[in-house]
């Protein structure tokens, strides 16, 4: 039995330090490891060459700076994680390994509307299917990350009222899929994961604090603060949609008049566009109209971006991040949008804030949000299991 302070549990500690660094970065060099863990250089290598013999990473040669280094990541049979992601329109599952591997992905429609049974059975059919077509077995599924459009209530766990998928409210959507896949659920609103898939993978990557602003039905955020997903007491951190630019404006789905969504989401600026651009218009294809030189479309992108740059300053001013990170459709409009967005940041943010600020567009797409909820079950997922074939020899990493 190991005694608190004791020369065990301190290796023990040591140990998990090295592998939870490697396990949320996906790889890293022995002298980053040394750097985040705050170990000596000699503990790290000593304790990833304990961590190799036993089968928990794996060491290949590569550089850094110009010189040869050692890159440490978990290894790449000892578990996968799955990430399923419901959108306004679709269903993505991706399998990904410990080294931060995407082994299988795919997307297909599925109706806004349909029943959370029916999505979830869906959900189920393509997350067996993508297994059996990798060859996993059910033994090396350590856990399942899960996105929903709509805000999840900490203490219950349930989706709370959301215009997306209102079939869905009250519905726990861990609870759901864990008893139809058998394996461990973390659930989260797509704005937090967006903001970890970015974080781990894309345009967030090397910084501690980041906001991903999400605009597609409706208006998001993903609020990283020192490295972690800030969510709230409540579970609603991150609901700029609902910062009144207006008192006068049009009244929002939440009850209030002139939320920053009644100036962004789709549905009201589409409406903007219709009479002369057709019925069937959508914002992926303003987006490509804007970028193809359509005046109309342009004014919109442009109004748009200035919209979403007032309620990006009032994070500033009360967050002061380091980067905002546009996802979704819009961001593909580049420069059309993030050079308004920046111009009102500069107008109405305290000038400090705003001088340390980058806006940048995700780098993952529409893809960010199903990477995020891999990134999610890597971040709740404990690391002794990973150390018992390193403390036992012999021992099976999973059982």
């Amino acid at each position: 039995m190991e005694t608190p302070g004791s020369q065990t549990s301190l290796h023990r500690a040591n140990l998990e330090r090295v592998v939870r660094a490697v396990r949320m970065a996906g790889s890293l060099t022995q002298a980053e490891i040394a750097r985040s863990t705050g170990l000596s250089a000699a503990t790290v290598s000593n304790i990833v060459r304990e961590l190799k013999d036993g089968g928990t990473v794996e060491v290949t040669p590569t550089s850094a700076g110009g010189r040869r280094a050692r890159s440490v990541s978990l290894s790449g049979d000892a578990g996968v994680v799955i990430g399923v992601d419901f959108g306004h329109t679709h269903l993505r599952v991706a399998i990904g390994n410990l080294a931060h591997q995407v082994l299988a992905e795919e997307s297909e429609p599925m109706d806004v509307d349909a029943s959370s049974a029916e999505g979830f059975g869906r959900a189920e059919a393509l997350v067996n299917r993508l297994v059996r077509t990798t060859g996993i077995g059910q033994d090396k599924i350590i856990g399942v990350g899960l996105g929903v459009p709509g805000p999840i209530d900490v203490e219950s766990g349930t989706l709370g009222s959301t215009s997306i998928l209102p079939g869905w409210t009250g519905i726990n959507p861990s609870a759901e899929l864990a008893a139809r896949l058998g394996v461990p659920v973390y659930v989260d609103n797509d704005a937090n994961l967006g903001a970890l898939g970015e974080l781990v993978w894309g345009s967030g990557r090397g910084v501690r604090d980041l906001a991903y602003i999400k605009v597609a039905s409706g208006v998001g955020a993903g609020l990283v603060i020192n490295g972690a997903i800030y969510r709230g007491p409540g579970g609603t951190a991150g609901e700029i949609g609902h910062i009144t630019l207006d008192e006068a404006g049009p009244v929002c789905r939440c009850g209030n008049r002139g939320c920053l969504e009644t100036f962004t989401a789709a549905r009201y600026v589409l409406p903007l566009l219709r009479p002369s651009h057709g019925p069937d218009l959508t914002m992926d294809r303003v987006v490509q109209l804007a970028r193809e030189g359509d005046p109309g479309c342009r004014r919109v992108i442009a109004d748009v971006g200035r919209h979403i740059g007032s309620g990006v300053a009032n994070l500033c001013n009360l967050l002061n991040p380091s980067r905002v990170v546009l996802g979704g459709s819009l961001a593909e409009a580049g420069e059309l949008v993030l050079g308004p967005i920046r111009d009102s940041v500069a107008r109405y943010s305290i000038p400090s804030a705003a001088r340390q600020l980058s806006v940048l567009p995700g780098a993952l797409g529409g893809r960010a949000e199903v990477l995020g909820a891999l990134a999610l079950v890597l971040s709740e997922m404990g690391d002794s299991t990973l150390l018992e074939a390193t403390l036992s020899p012999g021992t099976p990493a999973f059982t």
